[in-house]
């Protein structure tokens, strides 16, 4: 007899065999392709995810999981000015999932190391060898997460970025969209080290279907700033995975505006390993209509001190589907932790749905942690005070979404860079108001 637990694992299986034996591992040196071929084991193992996991309950992976990408229109953004263009950086591009040399700056420009993943691969010695995959590794306990390691064993593109000292601008990874069908899997690796500093920024639409990883280690007093904008592509399906590694007093803060979309999840996890680490994960999502978005987060405190922030908005009309699952681990040595955790939803009509799992799990007995989820409609109460006093109604809920909005906003460092994000929000309201 077969239960049915071990019959899902090994329709899981077979998915994955599938996969496994319609591809060929990327050729490469002795390290990558070690770690490529770790990487397929894993997936053999885990096997491919299905809605009956208890982590995509939530959330069909069907379209992230089949063998090939359903096409989607290219979006046009028209004369609106790109994401970013108003920030000093140095600008990485890539083209349907291929660096593009011709588009991009200089990457010495920003005084770190840059490398891109193909060219890394095919050397015996780099830098990355220890981090490649192995956070991915580390992140599939104790919740499996097999599209992960799809994208290490097969990821050829991606970029491999060191600072050694604090940066002299911020790096701008930009992902162009030129083919309807384009199926991308970008894979970068990112090291801070003792004391130094970098902001990462990325923006754009990148493929029909996209699986990205992002590894990231920051070393004892490193700093770390992330800001990412997923294009408006209304058609676009991906799966974004942060893995993230913080030593002791060492910062680690990234943000995330996502606006249209037919599926996008967004996994993040991060450990907590050095005393007085700090984390902080937000994000915005504004979306309407064929629109899902799965926000997922997992952070570990293993070490005295720590603070970890989850902040999370979404903005959800006419049948748009938002979802967090956010989990905060305690373990016993993490004393003095400080955890905070809230999800919140502005459902515009009856027909918006937001679904949440915020959990903690603490075996410390000395921390302040905390957590909350709401979803509501705009308070009745606060519109009637701005329309009383002469605001326009359009104007007035305009005015009151933004409100909601500010906190994870403000999570943001730099003003500069929230600046542009919440003018690309206040003009995403005002083309779909009703």
């Amino acid at each position: 007899m077969v239960f049915p637990r071990a019959k899902l694992l090994q329709q899981k299986r077979e998915a994955a065999a599938a996969l496994i034996d319609a591809r060929a591992l990327p050729e490469g040196g002795a390290w990558i392709t070690a770690a490529r071929m770790e990487a397929r084991d894993r997936i053999a193992a885990l096997g491919l995810p299905t809605k009956r996991d208890e982590y995509w309950k939530f959330t069909d992976p069907g379209s992230l999981t089949a063998a090939e990408a359903a096409p989607a229109p290219v979006f046009e953004i028209g004369d609106e000015s790109a994401v970013f263009d108003g920030i000093d950086r140095v600008r990485l591009v890539f083209v349907d999932g291929v660096f593009d040399a011709d588009a991009s700056d200089a990457p010495e420009l920003a005084g770190v190391e840059i490398s891109l993943l193909e060219d890394a691969a095919g050397v015996d010695l780099h830098w990355a060898r220890d981090l490649y995959g192995a956070l991915e590794a580390e992140g599939q306990h104790p919740v499996a997460r097999p599209l992960a390691a799809v994208n290490t064993a097969y990821a050829t593109q991606g970029l491999l970025i060191r600072a050694t000292g604090k940066a002299q601008k911020p790096v701008s990874l930009i992902y162009r969209r030129s083919a309807e069908d384009a199926d991308v899997m970008l894979h970068h690796v990112i090291r801070v080290d003792s004391g130094a500093e970098l902001t990462v920024l990325e923006n754009g639409p990148a493929a029909a279907r996209l699986n990205q990883v992002m590894e990231v280690d920051v070393a004892d007093g490193g700093t770390l700033h992330h800001v990412r904008a997923q294009g408006r592509d209304h058609e676009r399906r991906a799966a974004a995975h942060l893995f993230a590694r913080l030593g002791a007093e060492s910062v680690f803060k990234t943000f995330t505006l996502t606006a249209n979309g037919a599926m996008v999840r967004n996994d993040c996890v991060v450990w907590l390993n050095g005393k007085g680490g700090v984390a902080h994960i937000a994000g915005v999502t504004v979306g309407e209509g064929a629109f899902h978005h799965d926000d997922t987060v997992f952070i570990t405190h293993a070490a005295p001190g720590c603070e970890s922030r989850q902040v999370f908005k979404k903005v959800l009309r006419e049948g748009a589907v938002g979802v967090f699952q956010g989990k905060i681990l305690v373990r016993q040595p993490a004393q003095l932790t400080d955890g905070y955790q809230i999800s919140q939803a502005l459902l515009m009509d009856e027909q918006a749905q937001f679904l949440a799992k915020p959990e903690l799990e603490i075996y410390a007995d000395d921390v302040k942690c905390s957590h909350g989820s709401t979803s509501g409609e705009i308070d009745p109460t606060s519109l009637f005070y701005l329309r009383s006093r002469g605001v326009p109604e359009d104007e007035a809920k305009m005015l009151l979404v933004l409100a909601f909005l500010a906190e994870a906003l403000e999570e943001i460092e730099d003003p500069a860079l929230a600046e542009d994000l919440r003018s690309r929000i206040e003009g995403w309201l005002k083309r779909h108001q009703r």
